[in-house]
């Protein structure tokens, strides 16, 4: 193969690509993120003005309980250095961004995926930005044993991600 062979067909690929960019079904996958986006941030703000102050208690194995991370996913990496806080905030936001380029560029479903991920990932960086930290609320127990604390923008991404590995096993391209 020649090398102009190789360039016209990264080239091809590119033009390709960046006419899915002009695609308009591209907007209802921004639509499904600001959708998951503002169902995090309704769930936040209730908890936040009517549960800050006590636990309230669903059943034996479920609270709503407020609290504040700093770190990411689950709590891990919390850290009172501001330093550390600040560059992984900006580190989530150039993931989100890399992921709206990644959404452009995809198949249908890893579109769905990668939407319901950016709708997640900024209820959580919005968090992060307006109140330094991140209210998760949702507290699954079992007895004496409980798991991490999270929120809804969590389980949005949490499915989203189990939803892409399950994919990459049993749907080949």
């Amino acid at each position: 193969m020649s090398n102009l062979t190789i360039k016209m067909g990264i080239w091809n690929n590119f033009l390709k690509k960046r006419n899915n960019l002009q695609k308009f079904d591209n907007f209802y996958f921004f639509l499904i993120s600001a959708i998951v986006f503002f169902i995090d941030r309704y769930s936040k703000s209730e908890i936040i003005n009517n549960f800050s102050d006590r636990t309230y208690f669903i059943n034996s194995y479920i609270n709503f309980d407020l609290i504040w991370n700093t770190g990411i996913g689950f709590g891990f990496l919390s850290t009172e250095s501001a330093l550390i806080y600040n560059l992984v905030t900006l580190l989530i936001g150039l993931v989100v961004l890399f992921l709206g380029y990644t959404l452009y560029i995809s198949e249908r479903l890893d579109k769905l995926i990668y939407s319901i991920v950016i709708g997640g990932g900024l209820g959580n960086f919005y968090d992060r930005i307006f109140y330094k930290a991140v209210p998760d609320f949702i507290d699954l127990h079992y007895n004496n044993f409980h798991w991490f604390t999270f929120n809804v923008a969590d389980i949005f991404i949490t499915v989203a991600i189990i939803t892409f590995i399950l994919r990459s096993f049993f749907i080949k391209n």
